[in-house]
């Protein structure tokens, strides 16, 4: 795995390249290293890197640097840093845009593929993986090849101190072994095994548990006729899984093993694992209305996007949950070792704990592993609050992620560390995340947020409930409904449930209750569905001062939006701790910003109607005094 000096794809002299795939360098286009200064500026550096064209919240960037305890000065540090990251890469990005950019509480870094290794690792890769799906395994094996040859150690080996870029560098190793893997599988299926023999062996050494790795390995020695190491490989495994883990290895392992007693030489890849076929999900009414562009990205993210996590966030009522299912049920196909959901929060909205998590997803999903399949699952001869079960809970888990191709929903999440340890290190499996907040501190995952509904959808939604004929006999009184709803779904959908019994009452008069701020949360009542209901529990997850600071900033009157000048004069404070007060309320999904960069000082910011009208009703009477605001603000 040597790295030429510089490697296909770099920009021509005088532009440069920059590698993650090893240690952290940078080299002009004509193969000169360049300094990258000191220790902490190269942390913040490869923490961008690691999310080209990303945003990176400054949370993130903070404690890549300062772990503990960051000085009073990070953020002022954190530029400097920035600045010199801009000046060492040029001014622009090879599209001639600049090349970092600052906005939403964050760095965004652009960069190329001719620019960055990793960006290019993963084009060779897709290309390499698309010519197998064409039945062009030579082509194949070129480009994956390609693609390893950019791979020159373990990523960002000398800066892995840091937790942030240990995580960083552990996805990126993980996703270049797999690309190893896929590579020694296709050179193997060409009967060209013993290219790859030394390699594996080397990397097994590296990653013991790492099954496929293993399999593969194992294989390659069988085809080039070393039949006594190969079943030698298995009865390592065999004895590590049994002591480490008290599992035994896969169908899939064991049935190569059967097929390596065999003698022949006829198994060129390891059989695929047994499809389970889990389902688990909501049935699909054909109800769904709306959020059509959402459901496209969706889709598209969790079928051909190259990140294996997709967090769909949004506040209580706007239909995560059921895009989120109407997503699962449309990529049927795609997903042919099952679809899952699982809901994250007990009935009383506390977290669960993440074993017992586990535990019911190894009963949805077959996961192999403990002495007995019995009915009620494999897990359960595993205590789950013994000290070493979440441990095993958690390898067995990853190693049935590894082998099969399933979406995971993982429902009405409350917080990161809910969910670190269910996410997929390696394999095809994808996790749709849906939460309430975007869950900043996950990475890397694709993030889609769902904003307010249009005019147009939400009409279409209430006309569904109530008829198209009332729609349309009054269309200006339904268009007023559903911005009395905010264009919240559950608001919309709970007016239409409660006009479909009264048919009697005109919409031009629910309109006016609806109008009405003291009135409009009483209103939203259909049978045992309360929006108050729902909103109070996503007013629960707040902390204490964002609930004081929202009580604020949701004033009297329907002008919801407001500006950060605003902010400070509502909350009493310096422009700075409003600034932190407004970025924290977007971090927990009660304040929405603009979709496009723009400065703090220029942005727009707003609080959804229904959760303003909430807000009031909770600090009327009830919210701290003035002498306690400064405590309150975050920051």
């Amino acid at each position: 795995m040597t790295r030429p000096p510089v490697p296909a794809g770099s920009p021509p002299a005088g532009g440069v390249h920059v590698s993650l795939l090893g240690p952290l360098t940078a080299r002009t286009g004509d193969g000169r290293e360049l300094p990258l200064g000191p220790r902490k500026q190269r942390l913040v550096l490869a923490t961008l890197l690691a999310r080209p064209n990303t945003p990176v919240p400054v949370d993130v960037l903070t404690d890549a640097v300062w772990p503990d305890d960051p000085p009073r000065t990070a953020r002022k540090n954190l530029q400097v840093y920035v600045s010199a990251a801009r000046t060492l890469l040029g001014p622009a990005g090879e599209d001639g845009r600049d090349r970092v950019v600052h906005g939403c509480g964050g760095y965004l870094l652009r960069i190329g593929e001719g620019e960055l290794d990793a960006l290019r690792f993963g084009a060779l890769a897709r290309a390499g993986r698309a010519a197998a799906e064409r039945g062009d395994r030579p082509g194949a094996a070129r480009l994956l090849r390609a693609a390893l040859d950019l791979w020159a150690g373990p990523p960002l080996n000398d800066l892995r101190d840091s937790a942030v870029v240990a995580e960083e560098a552990d996805r990126l190793e993980a996703r270049c072994l797999t690309v190893y893997e896929d590579w020694a599988e296709t050179e193997t299926e060409l009967g060209r095994a013993a290219v790859a023999v030394d390699g594996l062996r080397d990397l097994v050494d590296r990653h013991p548990l790492r099954e496929r790795l293993r399999a593969a390995w194992m294989n390659s020695l069988h085809q080039c006729g070393r039949q006594a190491e190969a079943l030698a490989v298995y009865d390592d495994y065999r004895q590590l899984m049994a002591r480490e883990l008290g599992l035994e290895p896969s169908p899939a392992m064991a049935a190569l093993y059967r097929a390596v007693l065999g003698r022949g030489r006829e198994v060129r890849r390891p059989p695929a694992p047994e499809a389970v076929r889990a389902v688990a999900l909501p049935a699909d009414t054909g109800a769904f209305t709306g959020r059509r562009d959402e459901l496209r990205g969706l889709l598209g993210a969790l079928d051909g996007g190259e990140e294996r996590v997709v967090v769909l966030s949004g506040p209580a009522g706007s239909g995560k949950s059921a895009l989120a299912v109407r997503a699962a049920h449309l990529l049927a196909d795609r997903f042919p070792d099952g679809r899952v959901q699982v809901r994250i929060r007990r009935e009383d909205g506390t977290g669960r704990g993440v074993a017992e998590v586990l535990a019911e997803l190894g009963r949805l999903c077959g996961v192999p592993g403990t002495a007995s399949a019995s009915a009620a699952g494999p897990f359960d001869d595993v205590r789950a609050d013994g000290p070493a079960a979440p441990a095993v809970l958690a390898e067995a888990w990853q190693e049935w992620l590894a082998r099969h191709r399933a979406l995971i929903l993982l429902d009405d999440v409350p917080d990161e560390a809910s969910v670190r340890g269910l996410l997929p290190r390696s394999g095809s499996c994808r996790v749709l995340v849906t939460a309430r907040r975007p869950l900043a501190g996950l990475a890397p995952v694709h993030r889609i947020a769902l904003a307010d509904l249009a005019d147009g959808e939400a009409l279409e939604l209430l006309g569904k409930l109530i008829g198209a004929g009332r729609l349309r006999a009054d269309p200006a009184a339904a268009l007023r409904i559903v911005r009395a709803c905010g264009g919240l779904p559950l608001a919309v959908g709970v007016s239409g449930m409660r006009l479909a019994v009264l048919r009697h009452l005109p919409l031009a008069e629910y309109a006016a209750r609806l109008e009405d701020p003291s009135a409009a949360l009483d209103e939203l009542v259909a049978g045992d569905l309360s929006v108050r209901r729902w909103i109070a529990s996503g007013w629960r997850d707040l902390a204490d001062g964002d609930r004081w600071a929202l009580g604020r900033l949701a004033g009297p009157g329907e002008d919801r939006g407001f500006t950060l000048d605003r902010a400070a004069a509502a909350l009493g404070c310096g422009e700075r701790a409003a600034l932190r007060a407004v970025e924290s309320l977007i971090d927990a999904g009660a304040v929405s910003s603009p979709a496009g960069e723009v400065t703090a000082h220029a942005a727009l910011y707003e609080v959804p109607r229904l959760l303003g009208l909430f807000a009031r009703e909770r600090a009327t009477g009830a919210g701290p005094g003035a002498s306690a605001a400064a405590a309150l603000i975050p920051g």
